[in-house]
């Protein structure tokens, strides 16, 4: 039997398969996020060193992808035969698009002469992907080959970065002839932003004039001063210019939450015992706002009732769309890093007395609103019997981070807790799937964090319900050697969807209660360690076993079914404790 074996020809040719691979090189792709299809690209990357990374399911690739993105940013690839298997990434691509990271997929095509004849799995692709893409074409001949994949990364990292989709039919990728390689082709487009834009001037000198003469402004930082990876520029104002600065969910990690002037996360999460719930008054009360890479979505402005109607807002965004989408805004079309440094520059050309005096006053309502929080989890955080609240042990995991600690929520009320009850200190990783906020993404997204950042550690809290969709990749941990700790909410409970239909319709529909499972034999089943943790005394000895393990651990929190997050609409169901 013949083996398949590509090699690199000095010849100036190759197979269509090398080509695609060596053009990914060239982009400087580490890994494919794939399941072997399309095999001949997929063999031919691994003989030239780019690893596969084989999912156990292709919505789980997609989403280790975007966290790889996140953690490098870098434009990750992710593979898939046509048919079925593509239609498995339309949700993770969808996530990407709406949290604006780049993400190519390849995606095996039908023969150019089997279109439209029914050929097996054959699906019109082009309408499959139309609305969770950036960018989706077809390579039409194997003479474009070079040109396609260029095309695939400069669009998904340009602009506001976002997901791409290339087409590779079959008959052209499993060619056996060497062709010419595009030898004009020698540039790398494989980091995002790929190209950074500055807003206008004059409109920036306004922005920094309304700044230093507002009586209590304070700037709001989404997610897109992450990916700018403008944080050391955002800090920099917050401190000599004396703003104070709150973030979106994505948005946390964007400045050090211990930092006198930082507000904390904000949205619809300022309900009972919400880390910012004391501090509405300020957001509510700001006569100017800055808004950084922020989407004003649902969540961030608590269905757009968070944030005061009379007052100027500044907005900061590589997308002129998003600018004015749901407050009117002054416009500061740009890459958030290099419009904050020119902000800065234009702030410091002002007389700034008044944001200087207004310092300490800042400063104390922030530092009275922290006691104020602590005072509301004391009865739980000190508590040593009974069922265990999530917060509880949230408040154990803290003091076992490292300050450059990557930390993983799912979607949903994992989010929630993250958010609210693990601070954001120095350079402090934070990952949230809040593009479309779908339930399973939160473990194969901290998989992708930890082969972007192999000698970092991980933790990812998961409720049980997201957990079950995406079991299998234990698996995929244990194969690949992929080191995470992973704490499941078990509960028994869809808990967001269970304790909001209890808010606003006194009853819930019969998915939110599941029957029990067992996830440390879920685990083990998978050849990984399982933890159960059933008493308040046994979460600090399960944390430490766990974080200092050298392979991924679950630990199965066995937690209280009536654990109400800080949200505002399920505040009527919280107890008096």
């Amino acid at each position: 039997m013949m083996v398949l074996k590509y090699e690199r020809n000095n010849n100036g040719k190759s197979t269509n398969a090398m080509r695609i691979a060596l053009a990914l090189e060239r982009h400087g792709v580490k890994y494919l996020f794939g399941q072997s299809n399309p095999p001949t690209v997929t063999l031919a990357c691994e003989d030239i060193g780019i690893e596969q990374i084989g999912y156990r399911q292709e919505n789980a690739g997609t989403y280790m992808a975007q966290a790889y993105a996140m953690c490098t940013n870098s434009i990750p690839v992710v593979t898939a035969q046509h048919g079925p298997a593509a239609t498995l990434l339309v949700a993770g691509l969808a996530e990407a698009l709406k949290a604006s990271y780049p993400i190519v997929a390849l995606v095996e095509e039908v023969s150019r002469n089997d279109e439209e004849k029914n050929a097996f799995q054959e699906i019109d692709h082009l309408e499959l992907f139309k609305g969770v893409s950036k960018w989706i074409k077809r390579i039409p001949t194997e003479a474009r080959i070079e040109d396609y994949i260029d095309m695939a990364f400069k669009t998904a990292g340009s602009g506001r970065p976002g997901p791409t989709v290339l087409l590779l039919p079959k008959d052209i990728i499993t060619d056996p002839n060497e062709y010419p390689i595009n030898e004009r082709r020698t540039l790398s487009y494989g980091t995002f932003p790929l190209d950074r834009t500055i807003a206008d001037t004059s409109k920036v000198e306004l922005a920094a004039e309304w700044l230093s003469k507002a009586e209590n402004p304070f700037i709001y930082a989404g997610g897109g001063v992450i990916s700018s990876n403008a944080m050391d520029e955002l800090r920099a104002i917050q401190e000599e210019f004396s703003i104070p600065v709150a973030t979106t969910t994505m948005g946390k990690g964007a400045v050090d939450e211990r930092h006198p002037l930082t507000i904390g996360p904000i949205g619809y999460y300022m309900g009972k015992r919400g880390v910012s719930t004391h501090l509405k008054p300020m957001v509510q009360q700001a006569d100017v706002i800055l808004l950084v890479g922020n989407r004003t979505n649902q969540n961030g402005t608590d269905s757009w009732l968070l944030l005061p109607e009379n007052a100027k807002y500044i907005h900061i965004d590589i997308d002129p769309v998003e600018i004015g989408r749901n407050y009117e805004s002054l416009r500061l079309v740009g890459d958030a890093k290099l419009t904050l440094q020119s902000l800065k520059i234009q702030l410091q050309n002002r007389y700034l007395e008044k944001r200087a005096s207004k310092r300490a006053a800042i400063e104390q309502q922030i530092q009275q609103s922290r006691k104020k929080h602590q005072q509301d989890m004391q009865y739980i955080i000190t508590q040593t019997t009974g069922k265990i609240k999530v917060e509880r042990f949230l408040y154990e995991v803290e003091k076992n981070l490292t300050d450059d600690h990557i930390v993983v929520a799912d979607a949903s009320i994992s989010s929630v807790w993250n958010a609210n009850y693990l601070t954001a200190t120095k350079m402090r990783k934070f990952i949230f799937p809040r593009g479309l906020a779908g339930l399973g993404w939160g473990v194969p997204m901290a998989m992708g964090a930890k082969l972007a950042n192999q000698h970092k550690k991980v933790f990812c809290l998961v409720g049980d319900g997201g957990f079950g969709h995406v079991w299998s990749e234990l698996e995929t941990c244990k194969r690949l050697g992929i080191q995470i700790v992973v704490a499941v909410i078990n509960n028994g409970i869809l808990g967001y969807q269970k304790y909001a239909e209890s808010a606003m319709f006194g009853r819930y529909t019969n998915i939110c209660d599941f029957s029990f499972v067992d996830h440390t034999k879920v685990a083990e089943a998978c050849g990984i360690p399982g933890i159960r943790v059933e008493k308040i005394e046994e979460i600090a000895p399960a944390i430490e076993k766990a974080f200092s393990s050298n392979e991924s651990v679950i630990i199965d929190l066995m937690s209280d079914d009536h654990n109400i997050p800080p949200v505002g609409v399920m505040d009527s169901l919280q107890t008096n404790e």
